[in-house]
This record gives structure tokens, sequence and C-alpha cells, in this order.
């Protein structure tokens, strides 16, 4: 008997052992070996989510170590339309989250162009961009605040050899916010920097050599070829950065503590201030739910995008 026939022979028998297994036995053995996992997600995510969820229709006190929980309704919703605090710290998560994922987003793409086109060092230029992602927050949080300390800060040092008064970049009402969009630019542009080259470096490059031929201009060429071809990777990386800019805490606790009044207040400090500061856990559970409700209704706003724009292309 040839080769060619016990082979053959070996993967009849194979097809027909694997015909002979019932169907249902495989999906049994498929939920077995997915089961623990499952359990492990429910125990982690969701019972805690389902906890949070429950605990904002209570009152909860301490007494004795003990806590004593007392049903309210929807009265701490209610709440949430006449807190001062809330309502600062929604609106300036808007402003922050928006402006610092845009300028995140136009100067990672426009580093990850130039950093594609870079022939000689590219791994040097790719280490050097991804350094502030690397730093731990509270050395970013000691680091900006000495660079914009009114005293003896090296920006407000470099405004003085202009002949330009100094400014108290993180004591102002004005600037403060803004201060913090930029800190927090300079720490996850790197972020987007990475998911953009990826991206691009996956781009077919044969389009880009007929273009070439064609006689296309690199403004022609970035604006009409690979901007289109990296919407998908745009809406993506928007999306991510958009929900964990929500998030932001450390920054603003490091830099300005929510001040100076509400200039800087965020939800994530209003949540933390009523539910750690104020031990209003009650409370703090409906800022909590308020908050999730708000980023998964932004995170399925940014996957019907991408749906809409993968069935278009």
């Amino acid at each position: 008997m040839s080769t060619a026939s016990v082979v053959t022979q070996t993967a009849e028998q194979a097809a027909s052992q694997r015909s002979v297994t019932p169907l249902g036995d495989d999906r049994l053995w498929r939920w077995l070996t997915f089961s623990p996992a499952l359990a492990l997600m429910l125990v982690l995510s969701v019972l805690p989510l389902a906890n949070l969820f429950v605990s904002s229709f209570q009152d909860i006190t301490w007494s004795g170590g003990a806590s004593t929980r007392s049903f309210v309704g929807l009265s701490h919703y209610a709440a949430l339309g006449s807190d001062a605090l809330f309502h600062a710290g929604i609106r300036n998560t808007f402003i922050f989250a928006f402006c610092a994922v845009a300028g995140q987003m136009i100067l990672g793409l426009g580093l990850a162009v130039l950093c594609s086109r870079v022939t000689r060092g590219r791994v040097i230029y790719r280490a050097v961009f991804i350094l502030p992602i690397l730093i731990p927050g509270i050395v970013i949080g000691a680091i900006w605040k000495l660079l914009l300390n009114y005293d003896f800060g090296l920006i407000n040092q470099g405004l003085a050899l202009l002949s330009i008064a100094p400014h108290d970049w993180l004591g102002s009402s004005e600037t403060a916010l803004l201060s913090v969009i930029v800190v927090d630019i300079w720490h996850w542009t790197p972020f987007c920097f990475l998911l953009f080259l990826a991206g691009l470096e996956s781009l077919p490059q044969d389009i880009f050599e007929a273009a070439k031929v064609d006689g296309a201009s690199s403004w022609q060429e970035f604006r009409l070829i690979t901007l289109p071809l990296m919407v998908p990777t745009i809406v993506v990386t928007f999306a991510f950065r958009l929900v964990l800019a929500f998030k932001v805490f450390d920054e603003v606790y490091l830099l300005t503590s929510g001040g100076p009044g509400t200039a800087t207040e965020v939800v994530s400090f209003t949540l933390y201030q009523r539910f750690f500061t104020e031990d209003r856990i009650g409370y703090g559970s409906a800022i909590s739910v308020a908050v999730i409700f708000i980023v998964s209704l932004l995170l399925v706003m940014a996957i019907s995008a991408r749906r809409r724009l993968g069935s278009t292309s």
C-alpha cells in the first residue's frame, strides 16, 4: 500500500469518527470548558455592578462596624438634578474629554504619519514618543505641578525671559482646566500614536505606489488615500480614548483637586468626594450608575458609527 493511500484512509477514518460524535456532546464540552471563565467574570464584574445598582436605591449608614440599609427609592437620582457639583463635573468632563481626545488624535496621527515615513532611526523615534505613557501618574502630577508653578515653574521663567508677566496656570479659573487638558494630551498622545502607527503599517502599499506613479503629492496622498483608509482605526481610537477620558481622576486630583472652585471639577472627582469624603455611599452609587449609563451610551454610539463606516467602505 502506498503512502498516499495510507494517508487518505487515515483521513477518512478521522472524518467518520467526527461524524459519529454527537453535536450535543461537542457543545456540552465547550460550555464545560468555558464555565470557569464565565463564573469568574460574573463574580468580578456583574455582581459588583448589580450591588452598585441596588445600593443606589438605598441610604447606607454605618454603626458598630455594620451597615444599615434603608430603601429610599429614586430620591438619590432625583437629587442629581439639583446637585451643582455634579452638574459642574459633567460639564467639565465633557469639555475635558472632547478637547483632550481631539488634541491627542490630531497629534497622534501627525506623529504616526511622520514616523511611518522615516527610514532610519525609526526605533529611536518610537521610543521617544512613547515615553510619556510609561511614566506613572503620580510622577506626571509632580512634574507638571513644578513646571506650572507660579513662583519657580519653568514655564513662567520662560515667559519672564520674553518680558511676559507670570501666570497662575493652576490657580486661575480661566486656565486651570486648559492646563489639565494639556497635561492629559501630553500623557496620552503616545497611546493614539501607537494605534495609528499600527494602522498605517497595515495599509496596502500598492495603492500608495500607484498614487506615486500617477503623480499625487504627499498632501493628496494623505487626504485622498490615507485618511479614508484610516477611518475605522480613527473611530476605534476615538471611542477608546473618549471612554478612558471620562474616567480621568489622577491628573485632576494631583494638579488642582477640582479647584479653583469648580473650574476643574470632573465627575470622577465628584464621585470621590461624595462616596469617600462625605461617606454618602447610596448617593455615590447613584452617581456611578449615571456615569456608567453615559459612558455606555457613548460607546454604543461609537460602535454604531464604526459599523456604518464598515458597511459603506
